[in-house]
């Protein structure tokens, strides 16, 4: 038998679009040969739908899809995610489930025995959980069909098991000769090796092939990275789908025909791969065309600039340069030399004469002494308006913001000033990150130029500033911001981290204290274990707990 793995790409909500993806998926596959075609996690409806799940008459659209779908599947049978009503008078009212379509009909429905309700995930909120989910007999085959976090229930990289029960192992001791997951498993640097010992593991343990389809594209911040993989009963890795990309691997998993292992990027090159899909679909899924990025000279938004072009096209990229009085020469030949190197448009917009308009109108009361903060936060907030001025005026335009991580994680940026924007690609970016973003992407040809690359990074909102003026040096910050929000350890260990315990402790009050501007910025790309964005949910408002915790 042959089998194809459809890593697809499917949209939120779009019940239609989703459906005719699977019917053409499943024309390709019945030319290559294939009997089945697996497709991912919550096919139809999209993943995460988040509280379109609980939305009236959502369950029902669904139900009515898939049945729709299956009087128009044939011969190559389908394996489908979809939301469907729970028939319990007890419990929530829907479940994350998979159809066995085949011949317009509706063979078999099997759904989801685990919930994860960590970073990302709420699904305890939405579903309620599978019980018995025997093998699905078939064509002489009995399929073992778990849906994604199914297979996660022993994973070799958490300190302790969160299930008792192991849906996949409860697969195989229920006869299952040919393990199938379906899944919407985001991606996070360094979770593919994680993957591919996961499942390997299982596939051994059970003496059974195991092929795994995962969904491919973005969903608001959330990125799912594709890789489909396919196991022989000794655990060997036989086919890899393409990474950040729709793909169809079409094998047999007895005699393994057909098998291929599409490349992997190394971790840069994932990174740039995944974040410009981040972008495109964002766009896309969203009606947007036309991305404005602020050009400062800087790393970030050339970074960001670069990224867009890879996503969109030079086309649809507009660069705007809004030098201030303090803007240095260098900085705005920068900006003209990224645009020209990308093939973008850029336009000018000075805004010295925005705040001093600014400044008149708060009268003269306001802006007494020396100039500080305010001033400074003056000019990021005219700029932001500028940028959303050009977005509203053109025709399903929109911002990126070019913050990076380490700025966001210490409160450097301005709400309503360079906060402004519908996405912000960089911000699960540390500054580390960014600046091997930009080597990468300079790889085949100069797009960012050398001097951005070189210069000290600087907001030039004041004579002369530098970052390092107002910050420590943004390698201590990312030592803490790796040791505090990703890894979660204690004061104690950050400081040690950082190597300065005064600096730990002053960084770990910034990124503690500016929990509010993180709230209100825009979605983040989420590319780690834990981003500023759904996944971690800090209070506002606290006090004293990081002291009683041992700091």
């Amino acid at each position: 038998m042959k089998v194809a793995l459809a890593q697809i790409d499917a949209t939120v909500g779009d019940l239609r679009g989703n459906s005719e993806k699977v019917l053409a998926t499943l024309a390709s596959a019945a030319r290559r040969g294939a009997q089945l075609a697996v497709f991912p996690e919550q096919t139809l409806g999209g993943y995460p739908a988040l509280d379109l799940w609980e939305e009236r008459g959502f369950d029902e659209a669904n139900e009515r899809a898939l049945k729709s779908l299956a009087r128009r599947v044939g011969d190559v049978a389908a394996l489908v995610g979809f939301v469907s009503r729970s028939r319990e008078r007890v419990g929530k009212p829907v479940r994350n489930s998979v159809a066995l379509l085949h011949k317009r009909r509706v063979v078999a429905v099997r759904h989801k025995t685990l919930l994860p309700t960590y970073d990302v995930f709420d699904e305890a909120r939405y579903f309620e959980p599978g019980g018995e989910n025997p093998p699905i007999l078939w064509r002489g085959w009995r399929l073992g069909v778990t849906i994604c976090e199914d297979a996660w229930a022993s994973d070799p990289t958490a300190p302790r098991r969160l299930y008792k029960t192991d849906p996949v192992a409860a697969q195989a001791r229920a006869g299952a000769d040919l393990l199938l997951n379906l899944s919407a498993s985001p991606y996070l640097r360094g979770k593919a090796a994680t993957r591919r010992a996961l499942l390997s593991a299982h596939a051994r343990r059970a003496r059974k092939p195991l092929l795994y389809c995962n969904l491919v594209g973005g969903n608001d911040e959330i990125l799912f990275d594709g890789g489909s993989l396919a196991y022989d009963g000794r655990g060997r890795l036989r086919a890899r789908g393409a990474f950040a990309a729709p793909d169809m691997l079409v094998l047999d998993p007895e005699t393994w025909e057909g098998a291929a292992l599409a490349p992997e990027p190394d971790e840069i090159g994932q990174a740039v791969e995944l974040i410009a899909m981040g972008i495109r679909d964002f766009a896309r899924k969203c009606g947007l065309r036309t991305a404005f990025v602020g050009l400062s000279g800087g790393i970030d938004s050339a970074v960001v600039a670069a990224l867009a072009v890879r996503a969109l096209g030079p086309e649809a990229v507009v660069g705007v340069s809004m030098p201030s009085a303090y803007s240095s020469r260098g900085s705005v030949a920068d900006a003209e030399a990224l645009a020209r190197n990308l093939g973008i448009a850029l336009k000018t917009v000075p805004i010295a004469g925005l705040y001093d308009a600014y400044l008149k109108a708060l009268g003269p009361g306001w802006g007494k002494g020396a100039p500080d903060l305010a001033e400074q936060n003056l000019q990021a907030r005219a700029r932001g308006a500028v940028l959303m001025a050009l977005s509203n005026k053109t025709p399903r335009g929109f911002v990126l913001t070019t913050g990076n991580k380490s700025e966001l994680a210490v409160g450097y940026c301005t709400l309503y000033g360079d906060m402004c924007g519908a996405l912000a690609p960089l911000a699960d970016a540390p500054k580390r990150l960014v600046y091997r973003l930009a080597e990468r992407l300079n790889e085949a040809r100069e797009l960012i130029p050398r001097a951005t690359i070189e210069k000290a990074p600087s907001a030039e909102l004041k004579p002369g500033q530098k970052d390092q003026d107002d910050l420590p040096p943004y390698d201590q910050i990312d030592d803490a911001l790796e040791a505090w929000v990703q890894a979660r350890l204690s004061p104690a260990r950050v400081a040690k981290a950082v190597g300065n315990r005064r600096v730990a402790e002053l960084l770990l009050d910034r990124m503690d204290s500016t929990e509010f501007k993180r709230r209100q910025a825009p979605p983040t790309l989420k590319i780690s274990s834990k981003a500023f964005g759904l996944g971690r949910r800090m209070p506002i408002a606290k006090a004293g707990w990081r002291v009683r915790a041992g700091g």
